[in-house]
């Protein structure tokens, strides 16, 4: 049981480490954008060909507002911080109560 507790908690690291990750992607590349980058440059073309899979979905319900201003980075960093604080949270608490449960049986196995 503990040892289930401890892969849950490392899947919930890695989670949260990915899940950072994206969010730095995507702050970068709305940040890159304000600048009107050269398309062909690597970093431009790694930082769209990575975050674009996730922006795509979100542009074809939100529209422009304006006309000019993209806010599906917004709503895409709203979804990642909602995963991380519920998700990542959820797996780590868990595991926690696994530990705790699988150590309450083992105190009372013992006295």
């Amino acid at each position: 049981m503990i040892i289930f507790a401890n892969i849950l908690t490392g899947i919930a690291t890695v989670l949260d480490m990915l899940l950072s990750m994206v969010i730095f992607l995507v702050i970068a590349r709305a940040v890159i954008s304000w600048v009107n980058p050269d398309p062909y440059n690597p970093l431009v073309r790694f930082l769209n060909s990575s975050t674009e899979p996730l922006l795509r979905p979100l542009r074809r319900y939100i529209p422009l507002i304006g006309g000019a201003v993209d806010i599906t980075p917004i709503v895409l960093l709203l979804g990642l911080y909602f995963l991380k604080a519920a998700l990542v949270t959820t797996l780590v608490d868990y595991a926690f109560k696994m530990k705790r449960e699988a150590l309450g049986m083992v105190t009372s196995f013992l006295f």
